[in-house]
């Protein structure tokens, strides 16, 4: 079982993503993807650390996930929930060190290849483990188009993962204001 669930910045995509987590596993593992690179998001994750129950196990993981075989907590989960998809996008896109302003549209394509690679590789290694799988991600394509390339970059690729998703995804979420809309 796949579960995908999106909404803007805010809006319960977590908190919904935790309590489906509590509502189908038993074994629970949390991916991390986030990066601490400032004090906001340093803060940020210790707060989603705090919300989670102390018997979840987490892998601060947003790319090589073919490694998780080697990983005791996944091995031993039943249910995988990934926080968050476009997080993991942009530390794929950042630490290409590909200079946005100038590069090419191949260069953008190779790295938007191998973002769904490692798309790819998730979802593959957690069905093979039989794993349920809970991904969290931000709806980009309700707010203004960014003014800078690397926003528009970021933008399409992240929205043709969350599109990639939500068709091999057996249940979609979208949240609002912290109501959930189940849409798929």
């Amino acid at each position: 079982m796949i579960i995908l669930i999106t909404g803007g910045a805010r809006s319960g995509k977590s908190n919904l993503g935790e309590n489906k987590a509590k509502e189908l596993g038993k074994k629970i593992v949390y991916i991390a993807t986030a990066i601490a690179f400032d004090e906001g998001m340093k803060d940020r994750i210790l707060k989603h650390r705090a919300s989670r129950p102390s018997n979840w196990a987490t892998i601060e993981k947003y790319r090589d996930f073919l490694e998780l075989e080697k990983e005791k907590d996944f091995l031993k989960s039943d249910l995988v929930l990934l926080d968050c998809m476009t997080l993991m996008v942009s530390n794929i896109l950042l630490e290409s060190g590909v200079d946005f302003d100038n590069c090419s549209m191949e260069q953008v394509d190779s790295l938007e290849e191998k973002i769904f690679k490692e798309v790819k590789e998730l979802l593959n290694i957690v069905l093979k483990y039989k794993k349920k799988l809970i991904i969290v991600t931000n709806e980009v394509g309700m707010g203004l188009v960014p003014s800078f390339r690397l926003g528009n970059i970021f933008r399409d690729i992240a929205g043709r993962v969350n599109q990639y998703l939500a068709k091999q995804a057996d249940e979609v979420y979208l949240t609002v204001s912290g109501i959930p809309l189940k849409i798929k």
